[in-house]
């Protein structure tokens, strides 16, 4: 996961962390571990998020691992 690319698509619609935790009906601290692989988002979360920022293309943010 991007977590970079996530919080510049939610600057740039202006969405705060606790705004989209609320958004998503998740504590801040299960978005936190999300974000940071502890945990991963549900499908039915990944699409929130996309309809939320008006996301066209998540795979830059969710699905960006490197296989070598």
């Amino acid at each position: 996961m991007d977590v970079a690319q996530l919080e510049y698509e939610m600057k740039r619609k202006k969405v705060s962390k606790g705004d989209m935790c609320k958004k998503l009906g998740i504590s801040r601290s299960a978005f936190y571990r999300k974000c940071n692989g502890r945990s991963e988002f549900t499908q039915s979360e990944i699409q929130k998020i996309a309809t939320i920022l008006e996301l066209k293309d998540l795979a830059p943010i969710f699905f960006n691992e490197k296989v070598s």
